[in-house]
């Protein structure tokens, strides 16, 4: 896939609406941070040694597509303009951390766009893998065959006592990141999502809004993830999110059953209110087609709304966001106005390409 393939495709594998609880489970991901021994973290290393750092992987990564029979595709932050890091950024296949110097910083993603490895992020490597629904036992197996390799070629830092070496203490030790994005309207409407998100420290999670702040959050997604792992293997950190993650989906669940089962007319009318708004607007702001295209994806979850395919909704995620319309539009220099009109134009084709054949609304 070239570069300007990648960053014009709406489409991500990883957010297909299939896999295990995907009503209320989008996505899981598995990120190994990864040292080299003798080199300084990238915070403190000088050019020349990020330099070498790539050079090095770069050497070993035919072995590894070769092996796992996929092509990589690298991307050069040099090489790649401000606003096409930003919609790979949009795309949750870098980090915006990575963006911030992108001397000697390159990431490696495959065509199904499911695995990135991150070259000179905060730690040397960053091997992420992905996939749709929960399932955080497919990208972690994946992710830990790809580690394999590496620690076989590379001098990779690590203590007897501390496990892995790492930029940031929350990942000394396994190095490993297990997250989760979920979409939680339910509890958000029933305001119960406060008391979701203040238990998660005690049970070593951290759970955050994936647009907006603490404040104001958009669109009603959130990513949980483990705090902590030092101290804990790396099938204890799986399976402590696993049953996290199980919990909240049960009481989203229960969440959406009263509001169906309560508010049913109210419910109906704000699904549908968001769906042809999304299907007939001309102008669409980017927090507004967040709040409207989580109305419309409960909607189809609860059955509520046939006339579209659950994923409509990944699509638009990406088609929606502000980088990826400046991009695809060739110009970054697009007035407000006609982002929003763009914006529009994009929802209503994303729609019309996932739409069903059916009779119309009773």
């Amino acid at each position: 896939m070239s570069v300007n393939t990648l960053l014009r495709d709406s489409s991500l594998s990883w957010l297909a609406a299939e896999g295990r609880e995907s009503d209320v489970v989008l996505a899981s991901r598995i990120r190994l941070a990864r040292n080299f021994r003798q080199v300084p973290f990238p915070n403190r290393a000088d050019f020349n040694q990020l330099a070498e750092v790539r050079l090095q992987v770069e050497k070993i990564l035919p072995g590894i597509a070769a092996d796992l029979q996929q092509d990589f595709d690298l991307l050069d932050m040099e090489r790649l303009s401000p606003l096409q890091r930003d919609v790979l950024v949009e795309k949750q296949l870098i980090s915006n951390n990575f963006i911030q110097n992108p001397q000697h910083r390159v990431a490696f993603i495959t065509e199904d766009c499911r695995t990135s490895i991150m070259i000179n992020e905060e730690d040397h490597l960053r091997i992420q893998c992905m996939a749709p629904g929960l399932d955080l036992d497919t990208p972690f197996a994946k992710a830990s065959h790809i580690d394999d390799m590496i620690e076989d070629k590379l001098d990779i830092a690590f203590d007897e006592k501390m496990g892995y070496l790492t930029s940031c203490p929350t990942n000394l030790g396994t190095g490993l990141r297990a997250s989760v994005l979920l979409h939680l309207p339910g509890l958000v409407f029933t305001h119960n999502i406060e008391s979701i998100v203040n238990i998660s420290p005690q049970l070593g999670l951290a759970i955050r809004s994936v647009y907006g702040d603490e404040k104001e959050r958009f669109g009603n997604l959130f990513q949980i993830s483990n705090q902590l792992t030092l101290g804990f293997s790396e099938n204890e950190i799986i399976e402590n999110l696993k049953t996290a993650v199980m919990e909240i989906v049960s009481h989203e669940r229960q969440a959406r059953k009263a509001l169906a089962l309560y508010m049913k007319e109210r419910l109906e009318d704000e699904v549908w209110r968001a769906y042809g708004t999304l299907r007939y607007a001309r102008l669409l702001s980017e927090q507004e087609v967040l709040e409207l295209l989580s109305k419309v994806r409960l909607g189809i979850d609860l059955k509520l709304i046939n006339e579209v395919a659950a994923d409509c909704f990944a699509e638009i995620l990406i088609s929606s966001r502000t980088s990826y319309l400046q991009n695809v539009a060739e110009n970054e220099n697009l007035s407000k106005h006609e982002i929003d009109r763009l914006r529009a134009n994009h929802v209503r084709q994303a729609l019309l390409a996932h739409a069903r054949s059916q009779e119309a609304p009773k």
